[in-house]
């Protein structure tokens, strides 16, 4: 009878735990806890952020407004990205970054000093990693493409601490490891290799001219390249060593962008049409999974990613009034369409 009671205790507080767990593990940190974040670049006017619930229901056209009213957001809305529970907002034409809490998207501090046309940022452990253009060649030929730099930021004060001068020209970033791996698409024709330890360059990687959209599976960083005039191609460089294989596209897959891998594809885009392929393939097909139907001039595919068996086109529009983002299946189902801010630009997963 005794090991009976017992046995019954510990059960019943066996279960309550397991009850309880569950329920933290579902309570909402929130307001925009589950969905995901819609950069909208805007222009000289000022940008937004939009939300979209993962129930494709709940939906706010400029949620930092809504939460923040009457601060300045900023122009020319560059990045989003993520440090435990905040949220790092890339204002490019204001040289901000404004702080917010990543599930309230309360204001909590803004970085303003140390940036000079801020484009893309990583994090981790303290840090945050943001590229700068600096100037730019059309307006300073001596030096604009030789002047970018990575600016170092102390989360605990939200300050820059220091910059790594790049000699080059750099856009977007990666951080794997202990290395900062970033392109440039437009003046440079490799990747560069910063260690965050030393705070130093190291050999950069060569890919070709346009290297851009970059992301890292199992130890490979994937880079697509769309020279002007020449072949797309996927170069894979091993992190271990450096060394570089390349999948060559065809004639008709010219122009290609936004790459992005989801489970054991890689996905990219031309004009309005979504493709994929294996990781493994040494060629990409030539059709489409689909296309979306698009009237803007300078916008198409102005945003790309898939996410949670979804994907998510952002159409620029006409850069001057509010925009569409479209949600598909895998299989190219129009799932949901959203009227979001001006130049949707990005996506950012918020789970």
């Amino acid at each position: 009878m005794k090991l009976t009671r017992v046995l019954f205790v510990a059960l019943s507080i066996a279960f309550l735990s397991s009850c309880t767990n569950d329920d933290n593990e579902n309570v909402s940190k929130g307001s925009y806890d589950n969905g995901v974040f819609v950069l909208n670049e805007g222009n000289s006017s000022g940008g937004s952020v939009s939300f979209l619930g993962d129930d494709m229901v709940t939906f706010k056209q400029d949620v930092y407004g809504a939460e923040n009213p009457g601060d300045v957001f900023g122009k020319y809305m560059q990045n989003i990205f993520f440090d435990g529970d905040k949220a790092y907002i890339i204002a490019g034409g204001s040289n901000v970054i404004n702080v917010v809490n990543r599930y309230t998207f309360k204001l909590i501090a803004k970085i303003e000093t140390g940036l000079v046309n801020p484009r893309y940022g990583v994090a981790r452990n303290g840090k945050a990693y943001v590229t700068n253009a600096n100037t730019y060649s059309f307006a300073n030929p001596a030096t604009g493409n030789i002047d970018d730099f990575v600016a170092v930021i102390d989360l605990s004060s939200n300050k820059v601490e220091s910059k790594i001068n790049l000699n080059a020209t750099a856009n977007r970033i990666v951080l794997e490891g202990d290395k900062l791996y970033i392109s440039e698409p437009f003046n440079n024709d490799k990747v560069l290799v910063v260690n965050t330890v030393t705070k130093t360059l190291e050999s950069p990687i060569i890919v070709g001219a346009s290297a851009n959209t970059m992301e890292v599976k199992n130890g490979v960083l994937y880079v697509l390249a769309s020279p002007f005039g020449g072949a797309s191609k996927i170069a894979k460089i091993k992190l271990s060593d450096k060394s570089v294989t390349e999948v060559v596209f065809p004639a008709a897959l010219k122009g290609a962008e936004n790459l992005d891998i989801y489970g054991t594809k890689i996905y990219f885009t031309k004009g309005t049409g979504v493709y994929n392929m294996d990781i493994a393939d040494v060629q990409p097909a030539e059709t489409p999974i689909f296309k979306y139907t698009s009237t803007s001039q300078y916008g198409v595919m102005y945003g790309f990613a898939v996410e949670n068996d979804k994907v998510y086109i952002a159409d620029g529009g006409d850069f001057a009034s509010n925009s569409k983002v479209y949600v598909y299946s895998l299989t190219g189902s129009l799932q949901k369409e959203f009227t979001v801010g001006v130049a949707p630009n990005g996506f950012y997963f918020n789970n």
